[in-house]
């Protein structure tokens, strides 16, 4: 039997938290933010999570995220659609193509840019997908800065009837996702056939799911598109599709303690935020804390005013 295909029958209140991210609009471009919130600012090490799209750009448009800082995290961008160019400080210059993972680890700084790249720019294009951000344990803050890429099909496939489920990171029914990790958690997106029950994994103490499209069902309670449902920890649940659904799992264990965000600055310590934004207000980027990616270093994004 396929791990995808046990049963359970749910506990009435087996949602801890709903969250019903609002839409904002970047120049015809719609993000929607899940994590943080004012209800839940993390799901064990995850801190940000953010649905870019459905978006189609005309011919001529594109994103031009220039370069800018993080410290104190891991970044995925997981797309359906689309395609991203990313360059970092390290050197990298790598497209992110859907359904493959660029995991980006700040650690104690790196910087990088998010671009389209001219030809499709010129032709026009669709984009969809995730944006997500792991916050670091303590003892892995101060790291130095790595990057890894892995193809869609390095990633484990894992299918039942009527389901299956592609592993972005962690691990999860049995199957282990390539990227190397600082802190136990799951990140993988599920197809779930209309009919179908998905169970849903008991071993960590944080979970949740962003329903993509369709309609989920958790106990009695009936779930749209567009929601993050942050669950019960412990419990036995499975998701039931009332119609063909995809949704994304994610959670792991929570980490030490709780963690500050400022801008793309995430870190356990106020004293580390604050020299993080000194030193990239300081623009030395021969000695000091952060560097612009070799291949896109004509222009960097400010420090916000506020």
């Amino acid at each position: 039997m396929s791990p995808l295909d046990t049963q359970h029958r749910n506990p009435e209140d087996a949602l801890d938290t709903l969250i019903v991210p609002r839409a904002r609009d970047l120049g015809g471009f719609h993000v929607r933010r899940a994590l943080p919130s004012a209800r839940r600012q993390m799901v064990g090490p995850f801190i940000f999570l953010d649905q870019m799209g459905p978006a189609q750009f005309d011919p001529g448009h594109g994103i031009d995220v220039r370069p800018h800082p993080h410290i104190g995290l891991s970044t995925v961008t997981y797309l359906y659609q689309g395609s991203i160019l990313h360059a970092d400080s390290l050197g990298t210059v790598q497209d992110i193509n859907p359904g493959e993972v660029n995991w980006m680890t700040a650690g104690r700084g790196i910087t990088h840019s998010e671009r389209t790249r001219p030809a499709l720019r010129d032709s026009g294009f669709a984009l969809s997908g995730f944006q997500t951000w792991v916050a670091l344990p303590e003892q892995h803050e101060d790291m130095a800065p790595d990057f890894e890429h892995h193809k869609r099909q390095a990633l484990p496939l894992i299918e039942g009837e009527g389901k299956q489920v592609r592993l972005i990171l962690g691990e999860l029914y049995g199957a282990r996702a390539p990227a190397k990790l600082s802190s136990p958690l799951f990140y993988a997106d599920a197809d779930i056939g209309a009919g179908q029950s998905l169970p849903l994994d008991q071993r960590h103490m944080d979970r949740a799911v962003f329903v993509v499209s369709g309609t989920i069902t958790l106990g009695k309670d009936t779930f749209e598109s567009g929601q993050l449902l942050v669950l019960r920890p412990g419990d036995a649940l499975s998701l039931t599709a009332t119609r063909d659904a995809r949704v994304l799992l994610l959670g792991g264990d929570p980490l030490e303690g709780p963690r500050h965000i400022w801008w793309n600055f995430v870190s356990s310590s106020l004293e580390k935020l604050e020299h993080a934004k000194h030193q990239w207000q300081q623009e030395d980027w021969e000695q000091g804390q952060f560097t612009l990616p070799p291949s896109d270093n004509a222009e960097h994004i400010a420090l916000p005013a506020n």
